[in-house]
């Protein structure tokens, strides 16, 4: 008799193939071109929508809705990829229902939001299945920008740095670039390896050189990078500062900094200038 659910103890093939597979496919199937007019339809496109406040990435969520329900999907995932270069892993993994979707104003009206989520996935999934890559880079500068981690926040700082002309070296300590994206985040939210297709389609910009098996404090320590590079960027998560390094008791970091100026300053290049509102890119950088 073959094992079941209730079958004691640990056995192999409780759930036939076909199930497993089920319960490891997209959670949220996406929506094909003709559903996904219907749902950007529903839109209101509110002047001052509450959908933009309640992203964290603050998108022109009714513009890019407008732009799918005018058969622009491509311009679409443009407006998504400027505010959020990641857009495509975002449409997959953000709490919609508690964030965009949950400010709609369809939602309070009728209990249903429109499917913002969904709507960006579709924009997103069909501007890269087409190859658009719609950011190019700025003449060269000359400037070399170190990475430290390639996870969302390492790989968005390295994009927006190769845009501008700068070229991006990215250390990570792990076999493969994407952080959180490739590591975190569950196989049905994100079927298809499109954590590696998202990185692969953010690298086609140029620019930008990803090395792996690298870490801060093993292979190389903050003073050799600012020494070598003209800015330094660290993506490092903040749970990961706070536990500070594997060995020792102080927590400081293994180059001899302490481990909260990693946070306080996330740039740090030859005039070490510290992020400010309004401040540019270039300012930030001490470039």
């Amino acid at each position: 008799m073959p094992n079941s659910p209730l079958t004691p103890g640990i056995v192999p093939a409780r759930l036939p193939a076909g199930k497993i597979a089920e319960n490891f496919s997209d959670h949220e199937p996406p929506l094909d071109a003709h559903e996904a007019r219907v749902a950007a339809d529903r839109c209101y496109f509110c002047h001052d929508a509450p959908c933009i406040t309640a992203c964290p990435t603050a998108i022109d969520i009714p513009l890019f809705i407008r732009q799918i329900a005018t058969g622009t999907a491509e311009a679409a995932a443009t407006t998504i990829w400027t505010q959020n270069i990641l857009g495509g892993m975002c449409a997959r993994v953000c709490p919609t229902e508690t964030l965009c979707e949950e400010a709609c104003v369809r939602e309070a009206a009728e209990g249903k939001p429109v499917e913002i989520g969904r709507l960006q996935r579709f924009a997103t999934d069909t501007a890269m299945a087409k190859g658009l890559h719609p950011f190019t880079r700025a003449a060269p500068t000359g400037k070399r920008v170190a990475v430290v981690g390639a996870g969302p926040a390492g790989l968005a700082c390295a994009h927006r740095l190769a845009m501008h002309g700068h070229d991006v070296v990215v250390l990570e300590r792990r076999p493969k670039a994407g952080g959180l994206n490739e590591y975190g985040i569950a196989s049905y939210k994100s079927t298809g390896g499109f954590a590696q297709k998202e990185v692969d389609w953010l690298l086609s910009i140029g620019g930008i050189e990803i090395r792996t098996g690298v870490e801060l404090g093993r292979d190389t320590t903050l003073e050799k990078l600012t020494a070598e590079y003209d800015a330094v960027f660290l993506g490092i998560r903040p749970d990961a500062i706070a536990r500070g390094p594997r060995r020792g008791g102080d927590r400081r970091r293994d180059d001899g900094g302490r481990c909260g100026g990693a946070v306080e300053t996330p740039w740090r290049g030859k005039r070490d200038h510290r992020l400010s509102p309004g401040a540019g890119e270039d300012e930030r950088l001490g470039l």
